[in-house]
């Protein structure tokens, strides 16, 4: 520029020696850029920039109906794009595990969103960013954490709303940075009939695209609209981040991922095992020093499944650091890996648990097109009360309107007891609308057979009800998994009797609820209370729940009493509760209550006057608030 200003000081200069002054301009600059991307180090820098509460279906690069999001498209011109990227929990605290340990958090002991008790991690493990220090990096996090994991302070140089690579000690040292976009949380979407009759969105209403399981009305569609501009303000907010790597040199030593901590947050996502739940947007910008740690070129589109067991060992790799063999994913990105072994992951796992105050255990498995959900608890169903998810004024209508039955038969089924097995072909039924499950058996077969491989090869601890969990486990998750691999894969094998004809399985239910010790009889009444109605012939065989000695035990008989007709459940469900002096089994108990009280004729004339607990928490006050009417 000096050049260009002092050429202009001479007022005869000719056109053509400011051409030439120009061009030594252009050179100078075009020197120093290039002289940026030579600046390489031995280590590059890794950057997470994550947005809170989304899935990829709202944005234009992954999906016809989306929002324009030109930042986020910039990153793809030096970079790649994965539609096939997945949370393998659809919440917050369970996803951010899974990140930060690399490992799948039901084998590890941090599976339920809000963690009652913190896991240890795993012995011999630490948490990613503490090996990156090691190595000379220096690792910030702005500021969000929220793990289910005890964090020991070797982790972060700094972790708090003001954290920034930009203050490291010195600027020649590598840094991994984690920072969380909150304006798209959940939280956003709490808004009043004020704020809709005020506020206006960038799209019409009218003319946003819904989901076939949504209602069609004014509300749903604002809300819609509401949150396609938050997706624009994660677009913003990326482009931001991007010019203060740019401003400071730092750009194309910069790895940068870009992705939704789980999926999206409307009404039948967060918390849920759909793709709308689990499948985030996913943009790495590969830096041009470090263009060979790509087995793609830039604008690629991997169809490589990748989830986020798998970024932990990717950050470790591309860092040239050995990957602990403790952790559950393998890298998509670094030194050596080949294009066409990637290309072949077609497989991903998806768990959903205790969300806040609500239970249900559900577990997914996705294979190329095809989508397997199994659920534990079927006839719990999706829309079951959970307090915070019902601030959302779209999520209390939807229920209201199913009360009123204003629902066609795609909408009501958010309230309805669900199938024990689902099955969607994603190509033909994006939003997993048809289930195939009676159709394509031998599919069915192979992924319910891959599934529980899966689960029993990492010992899933979902199989414990929660209270035996945080009693019995969580001083070292994984150690009582090994020591009760034999007995998961039993208690697997069980509840699949639920997968099969009552008429098959009802003698081998009675012989497990009358001879099998705890565990074997709590998933023996699960798998009854699953059948309902068609167990009622047979209940006069079953024990008593009177005569039921262990507590989570008697609590899944009575709950078998509601499901076949045979009682009013409710005043036994209080006298339990009423002499529990357990407040985690307290919990599950409410949730069966609440389900009751709500899905059922049996909570006509129910008093929560009655409820006087000798034993809570936190989340047992979201319940009691819901019942007496005060959340």
């Amino acid at each position: 520029m000096m050049i260009i200003l002092n050429c202009l000081k001479k007022n005869t200069v000719s056109i053509g020696r400011f051409v030439i002054c120009c061009s030594i301009v252009m050179f100078s600059v075009a020197g120093e850029v290039l002289g940026q991307v030579k600046a390489k180090r031995d280590k590059p820098n890794i950057v997470f920039l994550i947005s809170e509460d989304n899935s990829k279906h709202f944005m234009k690069l992954f999906d016809p109906n989306g929002v324009e999001t030109p930042n986020i498209e910039k990153m793809l011109q030096s970079g790649l794009l994965y539609p096939n990227a997945f949370s393998n929990a659809p919440v917050c605290s369970v996803a951010r595990s899974t990140l930060i340990s690399g490992t799948l958090t039901t084998r590890t002991g941090m599976y339920l969103h809000r963690k009652i008790k913190l896991a240890p991690m795993p012995e011999g493990l630490e948490m990613f960013p503490a090996y990156l220090r090691k190595a000379g990096y220096y690792t910030t996090n702005n500021y969000k954490k929220d793990y289910n994991a005890v964090e020991n302070e070797n982790v972060w140089d700094n972790s708090s709303n003001k954290a920034t690579w930009q203050n490291r000690p010195e600027k020649n040292q590598p840094f991994f940075h984690q920072e969380t976009f909150h304006e798209s949380h959940e939280s956003r979407l709490h808004f009043s009939n004020d704020v809709m009759a005020n506020h206006k969105v960038t799209d019409d209403p009218a003319q946003v695209f819904l989901f076939p399981q949504f209602p069609n009305t004014p509300l749903f569609r604002y809300t819609v609209a509401y949150h396609r501009d938050k997706i624009r303000e994660i677009d913003a907010w990326i482009g931001k981040k991007i010019d203060e790597l740019a401003v400071s040199g730092e750009l194309e030593n910069t790895f940068i991922f870009y992705f939704g901590d789980h999926g999206g947050v409307l009404p039948g996502s967060k918390g849920y095992l759909f793709e709308t739940g689990l499948n985030v947007p996913l943009v790495v910008r590969i830096p041009e020093n470090y263009k060979h740690l790509s087995p793609y070129k830039s604008k690629e589109k991997p169809q490589a499944f990748v989830s986020f067991i798998d970024f932990a060992p990717t950050v470790l790799h591309l860092a040239g650091l050995e990957v602990p063999g403790q952790m559950d994913g393998s890298p998509f990105l670094g030194q050596g890996l080949k294009k066409a072994n990637l290309e072949s992951r077609d497989e991903t796992y998806g768990h959903a648990d205790r969300f806040d105050e609500k239970y249900e255990m559900l577990r997914s498995i996705r294979k190329g097109k095809w989508k397997y959900i199994r659920s534990y608890q079927p006839y719990y169903p999706d829309g079951l009360q959970n307090n915070y998810r019902y601030k959302m004024m779209a999520f209390a209508s939807w229920k209201d309107l199913y009360k009123e039955g204003q629902l066609n038969t795609e909408q009501a089924a958010f309230f309805r007891e669900k199938p024990v097995e689902r099955l969607y072909n994603l190509e033909d039924d994006p939003y997993e609308i048809n289930n195939l499950a009676g159709e394509e058996k031998e599919v069915l077969k192979e992924l319910r057979d891959r599934l529980n491989t899966w689960m029993m090869e990492k010992n899933d601890l979902g199989f414990f009800p929660e209270n035996i969990l945080v009693n019995r486990a969580l001083g070292d998750p994984v150690a009582f998994g090994i020591k009760h691999h034999d007995k998961i894969k039993q208690l697997i094998e069980i509840a699949d009797w639920a997968t099969e004809d009552w008429m098959k399985v009802k003698d081998n239910v009675l012989e497990m609820v009358q001879d099998g010790d705890e565990l074997e009889k709590y998933w023996a009444y699960s798998v009854a209370c699953t059948f309902g109605e068609e167990v009622e012939p047979d209940y006069h065989k079953f024990p008593d729940f009177k005569n039921e000695a262990v507590p989570i035990v008697q609590l899944s008989a009575i709950t078998l009493s509601g499901r076949v007709g045979a009682t009013n459940p409710m005043p036994a469900l209080i006298e339990w509760l009423n002499q529990s002096k357990d407040p985690v089994a307290n919990l599950i108990a409410l949730n069966t209550l609440v389900y009751f009280k709500d899905h059922t004729l049996y909570g006509t004339n129910f008093n929560s006057d009655n409820l006087q607990l000798l034993a809570e928490n936190e989340e047992v006050i979201r319940r009691l608030k819901y019942l007496d009417g005060t959340w």
